[in-house]
């Protein structure tokens, strides 16, 4: 039986172009780039052209790019480096209620450290509405953070707007972009982001390796010391075959960025569509257009979401319920209940996320077991 992806927005395939320009770098290119010799010279221009590929995708300088192992680290290291080197100023932060648990986790630890953690509420969709921001802002708020696009529901926030209200305000403005990069255009100065994170195995790159743009003169202490690397702010050999998988894998996103989008976005319209039509008691979760175009989630009245999985696993499709950052967790998703729903109906949820390998035959046959697989659940 055939297996079928719908679980992009977890982790992608790392594409075979990319693992081809990695390969020399386990082998006759590993070298060290801290090193003096030819091997380490080699690896240090290699690690810097990537460095330069990644910031160039994005619209910012070499130097402002930190690599890093992934988006977690990244957040965890804006969150707590901004809290670390501000905090003569203040100690108050403002967060999106519907944040990445890397996110929302380093913020409760600095909750309990005596900092004040506002977060902002979205709407129905999932939006945060940027007039809000400037009545939470204060002498003492030393960040906001608002993710480019939310990783469950796939709704696509007003960052900009946010990032210039923040901007006047001399405010340092932290992105997660984690779900926006590689798939839909992003520039740090558009944004109006001071921080900015992402990580590669969300766009067909290699596990284990990201990175986190730090605009020039923003503060921020450094994360893991010891040998300096990355301009002392992040100690640790440097992952060189992890850089430039990271930088092959962005580019090819940029050359078929406009043809990936089309593609995706008219079989997730059709998802959006066609499942509401085939089954009753079915709700669409996040904004209808400004969304992801790789995206589309739901949730089904008198249905487990975990019973669901599993009947889509068996039959050889394999999607989930939202962030595979929290599978196993038994409790509604905090995301869902943030927009509005019930906990009964946040049981229900599914989330399908498609691809650079998804096709019109995998949404067919999608559509074709679902409903009798809620209809069957629902006895």
């Amino acid at each position: 039986m055939e297996r079928i992806y719908f679980d992009y927005a977890s982790t992608t395939p790392t594409d075979p172009r990319v693992i081809e320009a990695m390969e020399p770098y386990f082998y006759t290119r590993f070298g060290n780039p801290a090193s003096p010799h030819a091997f380490g010279r080699e690896a240090l221009k290699s690690m810097e052209d990537a460095r330069q590929s990644v910031a160039r995708s994005i619209g910012a300088q070499p130097e402002e790019i930190i690599f890093n192992s992934g988006a977690t680290e990244g957040n965890n290291h804006a969150l707590l480096g901004i809290a670390r080197s501000l905090k003569e100023k203040g100690k108050h932060i403002v967060l999106s209620a519907i944040e990445h648990h890397s996110l929302e986790a380093p913020a409760g630890y600095l909750a309990k450290e005596g900092y004040k953690i506002t977060y902002l509420p979205v709407s129905r969709e999932g939006i945060v509405d940027p007039q809000q921001v400037p009545n939470v802002l204060t002498d003492e708020t030393i960040l906001v953070a608002v993710m480019h696009a939310n990783n469950e529901i796939g709704t696509i926030e007003p960052a900009a707007q946010i990032g210039r209200i923040a901007r006047a305000k001399g405010i340092p403005f932290l992105v997660d972009a984690v779900q926006t990069v590689g798939h839909i255009p992003v520039n740090v100065d558009e944004l109006g982001a001071d921080l900015l994170t992402m990580s590669a195995h969300k766009f067909y790159g290699p596990k284990g390796v990201g990175a986190l743009y730090v605009r020039k003169k923003t503060k921020l202490a450094a994360f893991l010391l010891g040998g300096g690397q990355e301009g002392g702010r992040r100690a640790s050999t440097q992952n060189v075959a992890g850089a430039v998988g990271m930088a092959k894998a962005l580019e090819l996103c940029q050359e078929n960025m406009s043809q990936e989008t089309a593609a995706q976005t008219r079989l997730r319209d059709q998802l959006l569509t066609e499942i509401p039509r085939r089954i009753s008691g079915v709700v669409i979760n996040g904004h209808r257009t400004s969304r992801l175009p790789n995206n589309a989630h739901f949730a089904f009245e008198k249905v487990s979401g975990e019973s669901l999985l599993m009947s889509l696993d068996m039959a050889g499709i394999c999607a989930s319920m939202g962030s595979a950052c929290k599978a196993g967790a038994m409790e509604p998703s905090r995301i869902l209940l943030a927009i509005g729903l019930s906990d009964e109906l946040a049981h229900g949820a599914l989330r399908v996320t498609i691809g650079r390998w998804t096709t019109q035959a995998h949404v067919d046959y999608l559509l074709e077991q679902l409903p009798q697989m809620v209809k069957g659940l629902r006895g």
